[in-house]
């Protein structure tokens, strides 16, 4: 299988450029580059969009992550493995991405439970994360971009 276009977003530099200043927006929230990983991952898990979770996988290793912590992530709730305030981000990311399996979409426990965690700022960086990768996820999947033959 070949991607249908290139990625849109390399088509289109304006957008490159949006996308660029949104990340480096998020990062300038105060989350954790684990956390960031985690989050990116698990949404990418979830649409299934292999080139951003090899780039997610890249990009945790080079935080810090563990091995255990990358291949047990699918099952983050069945390992003590993850800590609270990255459950709660990972929950909410879940929830976030799947918001239209549910007539709540992100119910008051989900984010209470996040809002324990992270400040006004990292919480709004959080669901811009969740937001973004998701985006990334649907340009990919949409065009079928394929892992393991890009630079980035």
């Amino acid at each position: 299988m070949s991607a249908r276009i290139n990625q849109p977003a390399v088509a289109v530099p304006a957008a490159m450029s949006a996308l660029q200043a949104l990340g480096a927006a998020i990062g300038d929230t105060g989350l954790p580059a684990r956390t960031v990983s985690l989050i990116n991952m698990r949404a990418s898990q979830i649409n299934g969009c292999a080139v951003c979770l090899e780039g997610g996988i890249r990009d945790a290793k080079q935080a810090g992550e563990t091995e255990d912590r990358l291949v047990l992530l699918a099952a983050w709730r069945e390992t003590p493995n993850f800590d609270t305030a990255e459950r709660a981000a990972l929950a909410l990311t879940e929830a976030v991405t799947r918001a239209a399996d549910h007539p709540d979409p992100v119910p008051d426990d989900v984010w209470d439970e996040a809002a324990r965690h992270y400040d006004e700022t990292q919480l709004a960086g959080l669901v811009l994360q969740i937001a973004n990768i998701n985006l990334w996820n649907r340009l990919n999947v949409a065009t079928r971009q394929q892992a393991g033959v890009h630079s980035w």
